[in-house]
């Protein structure tokens, strides 16, 4: 790639796109039903109300209104109000030992927490390794901090998470750079909706213990929308245990979904050792990554989510309001798979989450398809990915038509 001469952008970032690919989308979707156009559009994920509103719990907005200004005004730790970063531990750990091997930093919403950890547990030039199918912007994060992305194979022939390709994977990553970082988007991943079942999880666990001795392992697990998971998908932190005597387990927390705070921009990244003086350092460093990225986060955001975590009071109204939110995505996922039983699309196991993603050899020619029936999805390659989070229970069938007319178009290009 030539440099442009009048540029003083460094030759590695000129020609780098203006917009995420999923934005848009959106965008555009937005200016064809400012229009006059019928628009479907599922291609955020943010949570809908059948009505088409953005949701804003009532228990999120009395914690905002419980915030003084001269608080929230103020700069926050570097780290994160320490009352915060217990509340999230205790949020994803509850009142377990493993509790008292957790550190925590602050971050700007899940991206935040993935940004530190590309940045303190791979080197520059070295690979990440998660799933075929993963979020776009992992991808994003890895060239900005230059460092890169590789996959194994997400589903073996029975549709099942293809465990032996995880490990033959994972066994090259330590034999050509001497380390491995993973991403595992569970439960509820996106963009498949797949969760993995305790046999699966199991797997996952022999198989960080049988390498752990053989290099740094660090092992992420991005649980931005593990709280609209299937009952018992909640289990996955008692693999936690095991997992953290072989290998370095984080844990990238997001309220930008469980608390439909999307633009608050709270987050955190949470380490797990059972080691004093490795959590020292691994405390240490993760501040120094805030404090040269971001600094400080949004304070009045993080205030607002410990009012709901450890307030008494709001935490039972709260919880009330997230049993809703679940209980109305479960209820539009138990449509789409009555409704897609009916037509002929394949995808994967989905019990749970924002998102579902439908298998295509060609997802472009399927997504244009479905663009021109007003029916807006993300491509990706190999599936296009459905936010049926922003899809209400009565557009459900006309997005399952849709799919059904963009997966002939696509068979026949």
């Amino acid at each position: 790639m030539s440099q442009p001469t009048d540029s003083a952008l460094i030759a590695s970032v000129t020609a780098r796109p203006s917009d995420d690919p999923i934005f848009s989308l959106n965008a555009e979707a937005k200016r064809r039903a400012a229009a006059g156009e019928s628009i479907l559009n599922a291609t955020l994920g943010a949570l809908i109300s059948d009505d088409g509103e953005l949701i804003v719990p009532p228990s999120v907005a009395e914690a905002y209104r419980r915030i003084p200004l001269q608080q929230s005004s103020a700069y926050a730790p570097i780290s994160g109000p320490p009352a915060y970063l217990q509340a999230v531990i205790k949020d994803v750990l509850g009142e377990t030992s493993l509790a008292e091997q957790a550190v925590a930093v602050a971050s700007p919403g899940g991206t935040g927490a993935l940004l530190h950890a590309f940045c303190v547990f791979l080197d520059v030039d070295q690979a990440m390794l998660t799933s075929n199918y993963f979020w776009s912007p992992y991808r994003i994060i890895a060239t900005h901090t230059r460092r890169r992305v590789e996959t194994f194979r997400m589903f073996n022939e029975e549709g099942r998470f293809d465990l032996l390709s995880f490990e033959s994977e994972l066994v090259r990553q330590i034999e050509e750079q001497g380390r491995c970082f993973i991403i595992l988007n569970f439960p509820c991943h996106n963009p498949t909706g797949y969760s993995l079942d305790q046999a699966e999880w199991n797997g996952v666990t022999e198989i960080l213990e049988r390498h752990g001795s053989k290099a740094p392992i660090s092992v992420l697990f991005d649980v931005a929308y593990a709280k609209f998971g299937a009952p018992g998908s909640e289990r996955w932190t008692d693999h936690l245990e095991r997992m953290s005597q072989s290998v370095q387990v984080l844990i990238a927390w997001s309220a930008s979904k469980s608390f439909a705070q999307y633009g608050a921009r709270v987050g955190a990244l949470i380490a797990l050792h059972p080691e004093a003086a490795e959590r020292q350092r691994l405390a240490n460093a993760l501040s120094y990554a805030c404090r040269g990225t971001f600094s400080n986060c949004n304070h009045m955001g993080m205030l607002a989510v410990t009012e709901l975590l450890v307030s008494k009071d709001l935490q039972a109204t709260y919880k009330q309001d997230l049993e809703a939110l679940v209980s109305l995505l479960k209820s539009r996922v138990d449509v789409f798979n009555r409704a897609a039983a009916a037509v002929d699309i394949e995808y994967p196991r989905y019990e749970g989450g924002f998102f579902v993603t439908i298998f295509s050899t060609n997802a472009e020619k399927m997504a244009a398809a479905m663009r021109d029936e007003g029916v807006f999805v993300v491509p990706l390659e190999g599936a296009v990915r459905i936010a049926l989070c922003a899809v209400s229970e009565a557009n459900i069938p006309r997005l399952v038509e849709a799919l059904r007319v963009g997966a002939l178009a696509a068979q026949e290009a």
